[in-house]
């Protein structure tokens, strides 16, 4: 077969385990879940749509210990198998659940005493100035749109990462990336 041969050869999938994602049935399995923990941390993705950044959200998810992955029934990518080999193995670990209304999902957090944080290029505080040792819920917005209006509203606070060089914003896995290690690091000290 040719170098331009229009037969191409399936490579095996860079996480070739066998994968059993661990879907959440409802908000009330979530609900359950997090009244076992004592410090929950959710990562909460409002459309996000490209598979490749599912797949990088729940890796990094994973690596940071988050209790649940969530996202809207509509508009937003679900668990695939290109998501499956993004995440190598984060999908298998991080538990995930997607819900019809993220707005009614925030306000039932902010009763279980969940810090509900926003992310934005707009947002009004810094990330390294917020005490994340607390039940927190980081809320992401989608690739080309960011937060809608009405969940920056439901936010406790909407917060921005402070950027050196000429580009106004992170990729939306880079981002969860930096938020989420920052949890990790103030829970660690």
């Amino acid at each position: 077969m040719g170098r331009n041969s229009i037969r191409k050869i399936k490579r095996p999938p860079r996480y070739s385990q066998p994968s059993a994602p661990i879907l959440l049935e409802n908000e009330d399995a979530l609900m359950d879940m997090l009244s076992l923990e004592p410090n929950p941390l959710l990562l909460i993705l409002e459309g996000i749509q490209d598979p490749h950044n599912l797949g990088a959200c729940l890796r990094t998810a994973s690596g940071a210990g988050v209790h649940a992955v969530i996202a809207p029934v509509k508009g937003a990518c679900g668990i695939t198998d290109t998501v499956k080999d993004i995440a190598c193995g984060g999908a298998d670990d991080t538990p995930f659940l997607k819900v019809k209304n993220i707005q009614n999902l925030l306000r039932k957090l902010k009763t279980k005493g969940l810090q509900i944080v926003g992310t934005s290029d707009q947002g009004t505080s810094c990330l390294y100035d917020l005490n994340l040792d607390q039940p927190t819920a980081f809320v992401l917005g989608s690739e080309g749109w960011g937060l809608r209006k009405i969940t920056g509203e439901l936010c406790d606070c909407t917060i921005s990462i402070p950027m050196a060089g000429k580009v106004d914003c992170l990729n939306v896995s880079v981002s969860a990336g930096v938020c989420l290690y920052e949890t990790v690091r103030q829970r660690k000290t």
